[in-house]
């Protein structure tokens, strides 16, 4: 959360407000948040120096900009920071174990798994027009990530058609 926070505030200064915004239309297929999570990040980045409050308006809103400190743990986290690879999946536990279920009950969760694939790629295909034609950083680089979700997507819904007709 905390460099998802700062990766936002890198491209402007913007509200929690605008950042939960920004948040559901980029983010929340790779990384979602909720309001309590975001504006408790934002305090804690606030008080390690790696952001500040460089506007207040009516109703306690603030808006955030990066500082050069959160540049730099920004910087340093995506070219040093090695990311977490997921190795756990209890879809794929499950599909160790299908064979406890009969052939029918065991192809109908293939299939569920493909459905599920293909409505996940629906809502990525449902955001692709929002990055499109967009040449900010958050558009250009949302449009690569969006791909991998997308590609991601589809093998995961061939995947479960193949393993389905596995299943006599």
């Amino acid at each position: 959360m905390r460099h998802a926070v700062l990766g936002l505030l890198s491209e402007g200064p913007a509200s929690g407000y605008d950042l939960m915004k920004l948040f559901d239309l980029s983010l929340s297929n790779v990384w979602p948040a909720t309001q309590s999570q975001l504006y408790a990040e934002l305090g804690r980045l606030a008080d390690a120096g790696l952001l500040e409050v460089v506007a207040e308006g009516p109703r306690g809103r603030k808006e955030y900009a990066i500082t050069e400190e959160g540049r730099a743990e920004l910087r340093h986290w995506i070219s040093e920071v090695e990311p977490t690879r997921v190795a756990r999946s209890d879809m794929l536990l499950r599909v160790f174990f299908l064979a406890q279920l009969d052939p029918e009950q065991a192809r109908a969760y293939l299939r569920r798994q493909a459905e599920v694939a293909g409505e996940r790629l629906e809502r990525l295909e449902g955001i692709r027009s929002l990055v499109e034609g967009g040449e900010d950083n958050l558009s250009v680089y949302g449009r690569i990530a969006l791909e991998y979700g997308v590609r991601l997507g589809e093998a995961q819904r061939q995947w479960a058609e193949w393993a389905e007709q596995q299943i006599r």
